[in-house]
């Protein structure tokens, strides 16, 4: 059988209105949401700006002008100048009391405003695109940045992608609902928003924008239709961040990657992969630990008889203390109390100077964060996982690193190297994204060079990883999303478009604005339809009235007396195209809740005319003709 011709090149004379035919096509059906996107992205980098400059005022106001605790954190930081650095006589046994504040003022927060805002932002916003169809309350978003720049900036242990990637995420929701855009065109602009806010807070866009689409299953699956939008929405995210943030005088290292690695981590020789696969397996062990610990102490919290405005400050109080013994068990060092709030300054520490700290200094640090995460966040704290998880896993890895060097220095040079592939490979075992993950690492040192080991190290340690993840509302593959579920239908629905059910205008009446009720019963009487189109005198559509509706209108007292067809519309309906498929004619249905749907015709809404109603009954009865190799309409 001879291979079927592909088709030759465009007439070059025709090329460009051809070019610009297809661009109108393109932009009618992904602009807006494109657009939608860029807005998206300048939001979560303002938003990144913001949570920035709160958790630093509330860090400098309680850590370092009440406690006295003033780490070093990564050269790469934004620092405003204009922030004052407060440097009191550092008091330790107040790691008792200051978390414990923190904790007490982000549960009232939390619990009286916004309880969806508690625990770490991203597996909500995850749980909002598979189960809520992309919705998020659009109080949750500031809600979730005061509370976690309490929680944080007081002691409590999380990260900024929690907070930052729910900004993004509401933000994202918010614009869908406000354009009046599609469940799914909601979804994408959500999963943009979140992408948008990693890559602003953590200056790695490609990284967001894989993360966002990677994130949402537990298996390696990637969500193809989010990763251009959120793409976009990323790379505005990170330009808007850098650009507000040195115009704040956050100095040029908001153009920089987090954290600065010296030219010696490198990648020498293929024997190298034999103790990176000893980290690989050493890091999956870690994160299993971590993930059951972490789900263990929530749900210890959740048995607890205690207000659950009250059990953040408990938590933070138990933070405070697991830093507290860990500053006096080790000699009263200073890094040891990484284990409380942000914790990136450790992670600088191990790849700028890779011999100066001990491997048990470090172990202990990977264990204490263990500890004082699922403190935090179990107890209904907020903050975000991916942060102390960089902690986690660079300090574990940091640890198995130094060991390592000691008994084969010729084989590993360079424990800091372990550090960026502890972060990398712990992360993609405890949150199932072993690509993205590997990418966000690699953008977060701007260090490419150890690309191929971090492969190797992700690969691994996901793949000896059990299904116990660290964001409980993955689904296990696209096929099992609740969002996706029509998915096999509308593929099946593709090729049919709603003009071949159309009942023509002959087949119903249509009521006007000033009908009496008794004249509305008395349309209703004369059809089979539950739904009736209300229009104007030139048949412009105004609006649906419903049997049900009007049953109820009906058995109010005199209602014949003064109710009229204006008074029982609905306006808020979107009507069918007859060149509407109907896997989208299906989605309006669900979003209207109606059993029948007018069919318009012309230029545009304003003047949009009926022309026909459509029964939800005779899509489900296509689709089974269909799906059985029938013809809708039928006798068989």
């Amino acid at each position: 059988m001879p291979e079927p011709t592909r088709p030759g090149p465009s007439n070059p004379i025709r090329w460009f209105p051809e070019f610009l035919e297809f661009g109108k096509r393109r932009f009618r059906s992904q602009g807006r949401v494109l657009a939608a996107c860029i807005l998206v992205g300048f939001v979560a980098g303002v938003g990144g700006i913001l949570f920035t400059i709160l958790g630093q005022l509330v860090f400098q106001g309680a850590l370092g002008g009440i406690v006295g605790y003033q780490p070093e954190g990564p050269l790469g930081e934004v620092k405003f100048p204009w922030v004052p650095r407060l440097d009191a006589t550092f008091q330790p046994w107040l790691l008792l009391i200051v978390p414990t504040v923190g904790g007490l003022l982000s549960g009232f927060l939390v619990f009286r405003f916004a309880p969806e805002a508690e625990g770490h932002g991203t597996d909500a916003a995850i749980d909002a695109y598979h189960n809520k169809q992309g919705f998020i309350r659009t109080r949750v978003p500031v809600i979730k940045m005061i509370s976690s720049a309490l929680t944080i900036g007081t002691g409590g242990s999380g990260g900024r992608e929690g907070p930052i990637a729910q900004i993004g995420a509401g933000f994202g929701s918010l614009l869908s609902r406000t354009l009046g855009l599609r469940a799914q065109e909601r979804r994408i602009l959500l999963a943009a928003g979140m992408g948008a806010g990693i890559s602003a807070i953590f200056r790695a866009p490609l990284a967001g924008a894989l993360f966002a689409s990677e994130v949402l299953y537990s298996s390696p699956e990637f969500e193809s239709e989010v990763i251009l939008p959120t793409g976009l929405s990323s790379v505005v995210s990170y330009c808007t961040f850098g650009a507000i943030a040195v115009a704040l005088g956050g100095a040029a290292n908001a153009w920089q990657p987090l954290f600065q690695t010296p030219s010696s981590l490198v990648f020498r020789s293929a024997f190298e992969l034999l103790p990176y696969t000893l980290l690989a397996i050493w890091v999956a062990i870690l994160a299993m630990i971590y993930v059951r610990t972490f789900y263990g102490v929530t749900h210890l919290f959740s048995k607890l008889r205690l207000p659950r405005m009250f059990r953040p400050a408990l938590g933070a109080a138990l933070t405070g203390a697991v830093g507290l013994g860990l500053f006096y068990a080790t000699g009263q060092n200073k890094v040891v109390l990484s284990v409380i709030s942000y914790g990136y300054g450790v992670l600088q520490d191990g790849l700028s100077h890779e011999l100066s700290l001990s491997a048990g200094l470090l172990l202990a640090i990977a264990f204490g964060k263990i500890a004082t995460t699922s403190l935090t966040i179990g107890s209904g704290g907020s903050g975000g996982v991916f942060g102390p998880s960089m902690v986690i896993g660079g300090c574990g890895g940091g640890s198995l690193g130094l060991v390592l060097h000691a008994v084969s220095p010729t084989l590993v040079p360079h424990p800091g190297t372990y550090v960026i592939l502890g972060m990398a490979g712990f992360f993609a075992a405890a949150a199932k994204t072993p690509f993205s993950t590997l990418i966000i690492v690699s953008e977060m040192t701007g260090d490419y060079r150890l690309l191929l080991p971090s492969l190797w190290v992700c690969s691994i340690a996901f793949l000896l990883s059990d299904e116990e993840s660290l964001y409980h509302s993955q689904v296990r593959s696209r096929s099992l999303s609740p969002a996706h579920q029509g998915d096999y239908a509308r593929d099946v629905l593709a090729n049919m478009s709603v003009e071949q059910f159309l009942r023509g205008a002959a087949d119903f009446p249509c009521l006007s604005l000033g009908d009496s009720l008794e004249s509305v019963v008395e349309k209703f009487e004369s059809t089979t339809f539950s739904c009736l189109p209300v229009v104007d005198e030139s048949r412009r559509f105004l609006g649906i009235v419903a049997l049900d509706e009007l049953h109820l209108a009906a058995r109010t007292p005199h209602a014949n007396t003064w109710l009229i067809a204006a008074d029982l519309m609905r306006s808020d309906i979107r009507p069918l195209r007859p060149e509407d498929r109907l896997d989208y004619g299906m989605e309006l249905f669900a979003e209207n809740d109606t059993l029948v749907l007018p069919v318009v015709d012309g230029v545009d809404d304003k003047n949009a005319r009926v022309v026909g109603l459509v029964r939800r009954s005779d899509m489900a009865r296509a689709y089974l003709f269909r799906l059985h190799g029938k013809r809708a309409g039928s006798k068989e």
